[in-house]
């Protein structure tokens, strides 16, 4: 009997372990898009996103021969691309503005399923963007595993190095915050 689930990337991940690069090539293959997504929601950077999503898998290369398999792969590799993007956030200038391009996609999407909502849709969607951008790098990071992903706390615990209760407390007054900004737009 295994000590560890089975998952269906296991045989990809054992080959890869033993030194497979094709084994690792079919693996970052089915994991790239994932990991950008990722990347993208934490750093709110396409151009760094990608660079996150780079180092994650250079260091998922390095640490595979670690990797214990008690969790699915991909749960392993978003754990790294979460603590890369946080290496990179805390690099990183803190610019505080909605991205120009990410507002046009709202725009232009809007424009196309809905026309008479677009004021509305851009005023929404920039509104939330900036109340994002006020939390801390901690906050924004534990509501875009939890609310966006849907990771359990125990996950993000884990991701970020707390503690469970941690990641519940860093929720709880990033909702807030939240809530409190938000209280006067019109929704």
């Amino acid at each position: 009997m295994s000590s560890h689930p089975i998952h269906p990337n296991d045989h990809w991940v054992a080959a890869a372990q033993s030194g497979d690069r094709d084994a690792f090539r079919h693996l970052v293959q089915q994991n790239q898009r994932d990991v950008y997504t990722l990347a993208v929601r934490l750093v709110r950077d396409p151009h760094l996103a990608e660079d996150v999503a780079q180092e994650t898998f250079v260091r998922a290369w390095r640490a595979l021969p670690a990797f214990r398999r008690e969790s699915a792969f991909s749960t392993w590799l978003h754990r790294i691309t979460v603590n890369t993007a946080w290496t990179h956030r805390r690099r990183q200038k803190r610019h505080r503005h909605a991205d120009i391009d990410e507002v046009q996609t709202v725009v232009d999407e809007t424009r196309r399923h809905n026309p008479g909502h677009l004021d509305d849709t851009l005023h929404l969607s920039v509104a939330l963007r900036e109340a994002l951008n006020t939390l801390t790098a901690e906050q924004r990071m534990v509501v875009v595993l939890k609310d966006v992903e849907g990771w359990s706390h125990i996950e993000i615990a884990d991701a970020l190095g707390i503690t469970a209760g941690a990641a519940k407390v860093r929720l709880h007054r990033a909702r807030r915050r939240l809530r409190a900004l938000l209280v006067d737009v019109d929704w």
